[in-house]
């Protein structure tokens, strides 16, 4: 799928593979696809696997089943089914009849300027919903469906296609005016959830590891100082990490530091060396390829392509 990469991680001990999203320099990190009962095999990815991204499904009529966490989810016309971040996704089985409208993003999308790490999605207000997987006393894995009333649902499909058109159009503008359909998508769904949110949080240790994460990254730590930081060895560590987000602590390190490292790139005239120092990295030509690894081009390339976009 456009914007998506698979990736050959996958979540620890499980063999499930991680996808992620494919970041590319000045467009904006928003994939929007649709797909019906003979297009489906070709619009998602194939076998169980996990994202590192939010997935948001709107089912514009007939009838889908996803298995999410090894819970299978019946959805019906007017479904909005959300997907958080590292949730295992069964394989499909190829015969839906529904009409199904996908959204897929990071959740910088939402904020790209914000200073908090890709972790802290849970308590972003426009991502509650994404957060919140519990209802009823009945914890369903990282999946939650809300109903769209009836008079509502026009305005959905309006908003996907405008959205749609302007990732297609790329006009003047688009990066923000996607930004602001995304923006609205996000607010439709937030207005679904019955009642106040539930919270159901991060769990401590995860918690202590990504503001280690968050408050350290400019360092040059590794895996062995953040888990001496939250006193634990690094091993145990890992394992939780892994099995509760489908990433490793390096690659949450990672993570963070590139995001910053986008945001001097566009927002300063800071060289690669002077960036390269400012998000922990010691040697220069190792950033550059760590850079190069994780965006398929260098970091004096992706500031050239995002100020000519």
């Amino acid at each position: 799928m456009m914007g998506l990469s698979s990736s050959a991680d996958a979540l620890a001990d499980t063999g499930v593979h991680l996808v992620g999203y494919d970041r590319r320099a000045g467009v904006p990190p928003v994939t929007v696809q649709s797909w019906t009962a003979g297009e489906r095999r070709g619009a998602v990815v194939p076998g169980a696997h996990a994202h590192d991204f939010l997935v948001l499904l709107f089912v514009e009529d007939g009838e889908d089943v996803l298995r999410v966490d090894g819970h299978d989810w019946t959805l019906g016309a007017g479904d909005a089914f959300v997907i958080a971040p590292g949730a295992v996704v069964g394989p499909p089985d190829g015969h839906s009849p529904a009409r199904v409208w996908a959204v897929f993003f990071p959740a910088d999308a939402v904020d790209p300027g914000a200073a908090a790490p890709l972790a802290s999605w849970h308590g972003h207000p426009l991502l509650a919903a994404f957060g919140s997987t519990a209802f009823g006393g009945h914890r369903r894995g990282g999946a939650q469906r809300l109903r769209v009333p009836d008079e509502d649902r026009p305005q959905w499909l309006a908003q996907l296609h405008e959205l749609d058109a302007e990732l297609r159009g790329r006009r003047d503008g688009y990066a923000d005016a996607v930004r602001a359909h995304l923006t609205l998508l996000l607010v439709r769904l937030g207005r679904l959830r019955p009642g106040p949110p539930d919270d159901p949080g991060v769990e401590p240790l995860l918690a202590a590891v990504l503001d280690v994460v968050e408050n350290r990254f400019r360092e040059p730590i590794s895996l062995r100082d953040i888990a001496a930081a939250v006193g634990l060895t690094p091993g145990h560590v890992t394992t939780v990490v892994g099995r509760r987000t489908g990433r490793t602590v390096q690659q949450w390190l990672t993570e963070r530091r590139m995001r910053e490292a986008r945001r001097l790139l566009a927002d300063t005239d800071l060289t690669v060396a002077d960036i390269a120092h400012r998000v922990g990295y010691r040697d220069g030509g190792y950033f550059v390829r760590r850079f190069r690894a994780e965006h398929g081009v260098p970091p004096a390339a992706w500031r050239r392509a995002g100020r000519a976009g």
